[in-house]
């Protein structure tokens, strides 16, 4: 047996003691997973540069689509395909992370903001002599942009980096669309223009996902929650008038309407959270004051809004039951993470089945679907949109349950659906030429995420390829290249807790899923299979990257296993 330096445990003695035959099928899936993430990782690469190809020469901002008049605007290009390109570079390509993707936050911070608006974003246009769009300023839209590259964008990359230039322009956002809040409810101000159109549902959404999230990032300052308990009034108890199943005629559960159910759950999960903690009683009380309202809201959507597959309409009127819209959502999970974040905290274990059960359904009848009907003949299938968010709502659910039967049936439905979303790049990198090319990479980065465990190699190259495969505590790790490669293989952390300070990891949008991480003040058993050397290495060694090098043609095989 090869001797450990360090504290030596029953789980240390395991992985030393493992037969090379009883991994074989694990590193033969390490090795697969690890060829089809470097299809993803090299697709989001040439995505990343297609986009670089297009931006304009004097601001570097790219336009919102490559079909008209070209600007930039926050609630499509800021929100929905910039930060999916900076994620991109961050995995594939550190030189444009470092230059043009920082400088396209700083440039379009400094070049959107109109005076009298503080740091919030509005149209900016990239054809001529590029400078604001509009003459004048216009509440709702620059109030709908600050807010959807919050909860698109900021929050997404914030997901992922923690603290970073990206997440202090979030909070410059976020603070600055209260500073001028200017719309007066029961509760006090909020920041909302069009408060009873569609528009106002979807902001009042996205703020409530973001101040539900960076109360706690913020170190728990209470304004953060405050303000989320103003929108938390106005659309949950009876003095606001705009409890969505209660008074909506029309409730969509799809994207850009649905956001306000996983905004709701979202924050009565933080009120629930800092009910708990020293002087909570103010939120103990909310959270009782919110739950009856917050339950009535779920129950009824399940009662009115699901189809016989637990799918879930693209609308339907909440008061009579009728469905406005029989099309099925492909945002489903956006919703049933609200679900999933109401059983974590009041232990409904209905909510956590409604969550479930569309995924015991995917595979056997939601292979090639249209998602996302467009009147297009070159998309017989609809929108790679559609794809995207339906994969992405499955891969967060399946996160939740990797034991379930279900789970297990959706993931090969995943596999075989990458394939249709993938289908739609172009030779050039290009997938249709919009800002929804961001959601193609968004969701492709998820999905190799999962197939690497977390896991990523630095520095990338496209004939580099990293994979693995985890049983319980256990990881089984390839790394594999064609031409000789040295860097680092990085392996991730509990984002929720590290980069949020979230309390618990409840489902969230545009959540980058967490699988393999490896906790601060952990050990853990690292064993190079080729040579049988174990070594004991810390969390933070295996977060700051292990030392590989591969040979032309070869392959590394490594067996981590925590030593707690």
């Amino acid at each position: 047996m090869t001797a450990i330096s360090g504290k030596t445990s029953s789980a240390f003695l395991l992985i030393v003691a493992l037969p090379l035959a009883a991994a074989g099928s694990s590193f033969e899936r390490a090795a697969e997973n690890a060829r089809v993430a470097n299809e993803g990782f090299a697709r989001c690469q040439r995505f990343l540069h297609a986009w670089m190809r297009a931006a304009e020469p004097t601001t570097g901002l790219i336009p919102r689509n490559l079909f008209d008049s070209p600007y930039w605007n926050g609630k499509d290009s800021a929100a929905d395909n910039y930060p999916f390109m900076v994620l991109s570079a961050h995995f594939t390509d550190r030189a444009a992370f470092d230059g043009p993707m920082r400088r396209m936050l700083e440039t379009e911070a400094r070049l959107t903001t109109r005076p009298g608006w503080l740091r919030l974003t509005d149209d900016y246009s990239l054809k001529g002599t590029p400078g604001l769009r509009q003459p004048a300023p216009n509440a709702e839209r620059i109030i709908f942009n600050s807010a959807e590259y919050v909860k698109d964008g900021l929050l997404a990359l914030t997901e992922w980096l923690g603290p970073s230039p990206w997440s202090e322009r979030m909070f410059a956002l976020v603070d600055d669309s209260f500073a001028l809040a200017a719309v007066e409810t029961p509760f006090g101000r909020v920041p909302l223009a069009g408060l009873d159109k569609q528009v106002g549902v979807e902001v009042s959404g996205d703020y409530l996902q973001a101040l539900a999230r960076i109360y706690w990032m913020s170190g728990r300052q209470e304004k953060y929650l405050e303000w989320g308990a103003r929108l938390g009034d106005l659309y949950l108890l009876p003095a606001g008038r705009h409890h969505p199943t209660r008074d909506f005629k029309a409730l969509r559960l799809r994207d850009h309407g649905c956001e306000i159910i996983s905004g709701l759950c979202e924050l009565y999960a933080s009120v629930a959270l800092a009910a708990k903690l020293p002087g909570g009683e103010r939120w103990a009380k909310k959270k009782a004051e919110y739950q009856p309202h917050i339950h009535e809201l779920l129950d009824r959507v399940l009662t009115v809004g699901r189809n016989e597959d637990g799918l879930l309409y693209n609308e339907v009127n909440p008061q009579t039951g009728a469905i406005t819209d029989r099309k099925v959502s492909d945002s489903w999970g956006y919703v049933f993470d609200a679900y999933y974040t109401v059983f974590l905290i009041d232990g409904t274990a209905a909510y956590r089945e409604a969550a479930l059960k569309p995924l015991g359904a995917l595979d056997a009848k939601y292979r090639h679907f249209n998602w996302e009907p467009r009147n297009d003949p070159t998309m017989p299938n609809g929108s790679m949109d559609g794809y995207a968010d339906s994969l992405e709502s499955a891969l967060n659910l399946c996160n939740r349950a990797m034991d379930d039967p279900r789970a297990k049936s959706a993931l090969a439905w995943l596999d075989h659906e990458i394939r249709e979303l993938w289908s739609r790049q172009q030779p050039d990198g290009l997938i249709e030429k919009w800002h929804g090319d961001g959601n193609f990479a968004r969701t492709t980065i998820m999905y190799c995420l999962w197939k690497t465990q977390g896991t990523s190699v630095q520095p990338w190259r496209e004939d580099v390829r990293v994979g693995a495969v985890r049983d319980g505590d256990q990881l089984a790790v390839v790394v594999s290249a064609d031409k000789a490669w040295s860097g680092k293989l990085l392996f991730d952390h509990p984002r929720h807790a590290d980069n949020l300070r979230l309390p618990i990891d409840w489902p969230r949008i545009n959540q980058f899923p967490e699988w393999f991480v490896v906790p601060e003040g952990e050990r853990y058993a690292v064993r190079d299979v080729r040579t049988g050397m174990t070594q004991s290495k810390t969390a933070a060694e295996l977060r700051a990257g292990l030392a590989v090098n591969v040979q032309a043609g070869g392959e590394v095989r490594w067996e981590i296993v925590s030593g707690r």
